[in-house]
């Protein structure tokens, strides 16, 4: 340890209370001058108020601040009125993502249903008309909610949804139409026309094909499908399957009653907000 001075004796360490050298003892202190008793004094009052002063700052800081750890551990963490109000202003008041110049459809209202059909809240957060018994099956999708089937118990029926990254149903059809995505066996196109019906704006394909991936070879099929504009600025897309040979009506009826009670993830809830 360095040296306290400049002489050559041992190295002086602190006690904590004095400096001492080694083990020398430490010399007597010089006689204290006439008034030492009353500076020694007037010292241990001001040490002595320090002290208070530091004990009472403590008092106030455990009282009035509560101390970071036990907030965090224990305290209330609800949200004040203000934090609320805006959670809700960013839940309900923000505007949402419009695909090109395309609105954003109307809110849904409860529709009055064709008999045998029921309204269904889908655990993917949309809610659907579809007929009553069927089956549900999901598949997993790179994009959006998953690819969610309804199928009827004789297997020749088949509502899906599913959501499209696409930034407009025309883009969507145009690339799924394209030489570069795969179809399905025996695809006929027979008509593609835009939809604007005062609920959705969108497009919608008819087609026939032979076989469809993971349905039993009971073709050929009948298709709609159609992709649109939901009530969230995004793109959805419905598609209605059924036998060629039993007529082409109940496939439109299926997607049209379907899209009747559609409503994107957490607008049924604002509609039934407002």
């Amino acid at each position: 340890m360095e040296q306290v001075g400049g002489g050559g004796g041992p190295a002086a360490e602190w006690s904590g209370v004095s400096w001492a050298a080694g083990d020398q003892a430490a010399p007597a202190a010089p006689a204290a001058p006439a008034g030492g008793a009353n500076r020694r004094l007037v010292w241990s009052v001001v040490v002595g108020a320090a002290a208070v002063a530091v004990a009472v700052t403590l008092v106030l800081t455990s009282v009035v601040g509560g101390g970071d750890k036990d907030d965090k551990a224990g305290g209330d963490t609800s949200p004040s009125p203000t934090e609320v109000v805006s959670q809700q202003s960013d839940s309900y008041d923000s505007p949402t993502p419009e695909p090109e110049e395309e609105s954003a459809s109307p809110l849904p209202s409860t529709p009055e249903l064709p008999a045998g059909y029921e309204l269904y809240e889908d655990e993917e957060g949309f809610r659907i008309a579809r007929p009553e018994g069927w089956t549900r099956s999901t598949v997993g999708s790179r994009y959006g909610i998953d690819v969610v089937n309804y199928r009827s118990p004789d297997s020749e029926r088949r509502l899906q949804v599913y959501q499209v990254a696409e930034e407009s149903p025309g883009a969507s059809f145009a690339l799924y139409l394209s030489d570069e995505t795969t179809k399905p066996d025996g695809f006929e196109k027979l008509g593609l026309r835009p939809v604007e019906d005062g609920q959705f704006t969108g497009e919608r394909l008819e087609y026939l094909a032979d076989t469809l991936s993971g349905e039993p070879d009971i073709g050929p099929w009948h298709v709609y499908d159609e992709r649109f504009v939901a009530q969230d600025g995004l793109i959805y897309a419905i598609a209605a399957y059924g036998l060629e040979n039993d007529g082409r009506e109940d496939e439109l009826d299926l997607l049209t009653t379907a899209l009747q009670g559609f409503c994107a993830p957490g607008t049924c809830e604002r509609a039934s907000a407002g």
